[in-house]
Formats: structure tokens, sequence, C-alpha cells
């Protein structure tokens, strides 16, 4: 239980940390409302084409008698657009973070220096392109595990009661894990800690993975929250990072810039 809350207590340190840093949390803004815009349009173009696509894509329901074809076809638009709302959900992460690779890279550098006692950073000395593939390759990894899980636990969805109490619930704790190793990816990555090295890290301390990601992922089903979250989230999860690899931290009150917590971890 100690991790769970620590987990949590990484999440509100983060958005503190981007709240007395107003520069960093402009520029860790944008790659978010990028984004956003783009999943906004692409479930819209859903929202108005998407029975469209099921007619097209059933012509052998054309025959059947009213109101079978209707009903069918009307259930497979629904779990369809249900369909890709979840993997908007899993998603939104991975691509935000490939899109504001440079500024979430910068934002998670300084974070580090403000909390090292010696004011270092680990620094990538990789180009930005080879940067880019890799965060890439690892993101695609990561959200082929979530859909696998988002599947199955939709199929899981069916079963009466079950259904529609406990499997909800594991849901958003599967969701949590994987925005949290997204979200560490950042700061990893900068150490040379691989994909397959990351993934045993956090399942080491899951608990505290659960803490920091599960409400995150309770808040990112509100439309807009995920994009003004993202900056802080990137902040706290670089802090959750340190914890991980036995980093040592500075209290909060011993940080920069004015408003810091006397609370230390």
């Amino acid at each position: 239980m100690h991790d769970l809350g620590a987990g949590f207590g990484y999440l509100l340190q983060g958005q503190r940390w981007v709240a007395r840093h107003g520069r960093q949390y402009g520029f860790g803004l944008l790659p978010g409302l990028i984004t956003l815009v783009l999943y906004a349009g692409a479930l819209v173009a859903l929202a108005v084409w998407g029975a469209d696509f099921v007619g097209w894509a059933t012509p052998f329901a054309d025959d059947w008698s009213s109101p079978w074809g209707g009903l069918f076809r009307g259930f497979l638009t629904a779990v369809l657009f249900a369909l890709a709302l979840l993997l908007a959900v899993v998603t939104f992460t991975a691509v935000t973070l490939l899109i504001g690779q440079p500024f979430y890279e910068a934002l998670s550098e300084t974070v580090d220096r403000d909390v090292s006692p010696d004011g270092s950073a680990p620094v990538s000395e990789l180009p930005l392109w080879r940067e880019l593939w890799i965060s890439a390759r690892d993101s695609l990894r990561v959200v082929l595990r979530a859909l696998l899980w988002g599947v199955l636990l939709f199929a899981l969805g069916f079963i009466p009661f079950l259904g529609q109490t406990v499997v909800p619930v594991i849901g958003l704790f599967v969701t949590g894990f994987f925005l949290t190793e997204e979200l560490t990816s950042v700061a990893l990555q900068r150490r040379t800690v691989d994909a397959r090295s990351r993934l045993a890290l956090l399942r080491s301390r899951r608990t505290l993975v659960w803490g920091f990601g599960t409400p995150l992922a309770v808040s990112f089903l509100v439309p807009f929250v995920a994009v003004f979250l993202m900056p802080g989230a990137v902040a706290g999860a670089t802090l959750m990072a340190r914890d991980l690899l036995g980093e040592e931290t500075k209290d909060e009150n011993d940080r920069e810039g004015p408003g810091a917590s006397p609370r230390s971890h």
C-alpha cells in the first residue's frame, strides 16, 4: 500500500512541478493539442461515415429480413466506435510522446537537473532520428500489447455483472500500467534502459506503477484532460523513474521555484 500512495504522490509532484515552471508547461501542451485535433477529426469522421463503412463491409446482410440486418449493422457500428475510443485512449499517450519527443525530452531533462543533488541529468547521445525510431518502435510494441488486452477485456465485458463491474476496474489498472510504461520511457530511454529492461523494472514495482498510472487513466477518460495533464505526467514519471533506479532526489522544499511543498520523498 505504501507504493500505491507513493505512485500517486509522484503524479501530484509532477503536476506541481510544471505549475512552478510555466514556460515548460506551455511547451509541453503543444504536442497534446496537436494529437487531440488529429484524434478528434478521426473520431468525427468515424461517427459520420462509420455506418456506411459497416454497410460496405457486410454485403451479405443486404438480403436479411427486417429488422435483423439493421440491428446487426447497428451493433457492429457501435462496436467499431467503442474499439476506436479504446484505441484512442490507449494510443493517445504514445502518439503524443512521439509527436512531442523533443519537447518532452527537454522537459524530463530539466526535471532531472532540478531534483538532482548535483544538478546533473543523463543526456542521450543518440541523434534525434534515432531517438524517434526507438520511441516509435517501443511505442508500437506497447500499443500492440495494450490492444490485445483491450480485445480480451472487451470480450469479457459481455459477462453478466462481472463485465459491468470487475472488468472495467481491471481495464483501468491495465491502461494505467501501459500509460506509465510509455511515460517513464522518456526518462529511462535517456538512461539507455531498453524496452525489455524497462518492462521488467515496472513489473517489479507494480503497485507503484498502478498508483501513478491508474488515476491518470481515470482522468484521461474525461475529454481534453489528457492534454493538460501530459506535461505534469511526464515530469512525475521522471521522478518515479529516478525512484525505480534508486537515484537520489532532493526534497521538494529544497527545489527551485516558489510554492514548493514541504513534503519530501
